[in-house]
């Protein structure tokens, strides 16, 4: 929310898309897993599910679970939301005009809020 805020008031971002790419924003399940259980302080069972088993899954599944199993591989699995470029005469990546603290930081701040 802190970067929406900023981004109403900053002429840089009139009349593009903004896009919001934190700084190392590659989150792996592991690593959210990880902050989590040490949150919570105890460890939780993880499940490993490889890609070929998802891409089968993929094939043989009715829609519209294939079309959720086809987005959760390209967001999940291959990273599709961060590799693109962003063309800067209409588009602006909002982290780079408007920096801030540690992602870290604020992701733990959010876990820690919870009723977990």
């Amino acid at each position: 929310m802190f970067y929406t805020v900023k981004a109403v008031d900053d002429p840089r971002t009139l009349d593009r898309i903004l896009y919001m790419r934190p700084p190392a924003n590659t989150y792996s399940f592991n690593d959210f897993v990880s902050l989590w259980e040490r949150k919570i302080g105890k460890d939780l069972e993880r499940v490993y599910v490889p890609e070929e088993h998802v891409l089968k899954n993929i094939q043989v599944a009715a829609v519209p679970l294939n079309a959720w199993l086809a987005i959760f591989h390209s967001v999940y699995m291959k990273g599709d939301q961060t590799n693109f470029k962003i063309e800067p005469s209409f588009r602006v990546e909002l982290l780079s005009s408007i920096p801030m603290s540690n992602t870290r930081l604020w992701i733990s701040t959010l876990i820690s809020l919870s009723n977990y």
